[in-house]
């Protein structure tokens, strides 16, 4: 019997002492934030094939929409439709055009931004005032490079529209010229050409001014000078690191790309 007391109260002590410990057991992690790539112009959803392969790695969801380049209004609009579709935090990422679009999206599942060698623009500026030659010398993306084509547009006058592009001699040089030549012609095969019209739409109120933001200049680019880039990221108080790229910078150096992504989920 003194045995059986012993064994029950030795029982009863370890019930006691293991108690606090499972009190304090932490709670289940939160889920992750679904990570949000939008295009620019003059691409289309694979440029993001690198960055996106490296966060599915990591363990993200990762959902690339298609962008389609007919003016700020318009394309944030869509993006605004493949954010209704997602339950949870997200983390929006911008390329080039990509960050103008992102900059007019309002969603509170939206809990940071990512602007990749992106346009951050202020309420009613509008893309072509971030390249100003005057304060800002240095894009390459103009004629001959930089040519213009009549496309079928339902949203434009008559069903057509007057829409930009790189020329494929050009894109290698101007665009990217940090990846090889085969690379760059499979990013011509994809190439996705801009309205001109949405160069000169005024943005609206910037998503930027009430959600934290992460920046990456691209500071060997030809397309959006990296003093612009930098002027943008240091106005809208992101944070703020440079990679020795192209403006293709998704393409050329993902890891680098998603690293910045990673750092904005953190």
């Amino acid at each position: 019997m003194n045995i059986t007391r012993s064994l029950r109260a030795c029982i009863a002590a370890l019930t006691l002492a293991s108690t606090p410990i499972l009190a304090a057991a932490p709670a289940a992690a939160e889920p992750l934030p679904t990570i949000v790539l939008v295009h620019g112009a003059f691409a289309d959803t694979t440029s993001w094939n690198g960055v996106a392969a490296t966060l599915r790695d990591h363990g993200y969801q990762v959902v690339v929409p298609d962008n389609p380049l007919r003016g700020p209004a318009n394309d944030a609009a869509a993006i605004q439709r493949t954010l209704d579709t997602i339950s949870g935090p997200v983390v929006l990422v911008g390329h080039s055009y990509g960050g103008f679009v992102i900059t007019n999206v309002h969603d509170p599942k939206v809990q940071a931004l990512v602007y990749i060698a992106a346009f951050a623009p202020v309420q009613g500026e509008f893309a072509l005032l971030e390249i100003d030659p005057i304060r800002f010398p240095g894009t390459r993306l103009l004629p001959p490079a930089l040519q213009l084509c009549v496309v079928d547009d339902p949203h434009g006058l008559a069903g057509k529209n007057i829409d930009s592009y790189v020329a494929p001699d050009y894109f290698n040089s101007v665009f990217a010229q940090d990846v090889s030549p085969e690379v760059a012609a499979d990013m011509v095969a994809h190439q996705r050409s801009l309205a001109v019209a949405a160069n000169v739409e005024p943005s609206g109120a910037p998503s930027w001014s009430s959600t934290p933001s992460w920046y990456l200049v691209s500071a060997d680019d030809r397309v959006i000078p990296p003093a612009s880039q930098r002027f943008m990221a240091n106005r809208m108080g992101a944070h703020t690191s440079e990679v020795g790229a192209s403006h293709a910078s998704l393409v050329s150096r993902p890891a680098e790309v998603a690293d910045v992504v990673e750092a904005a989920v953190r």
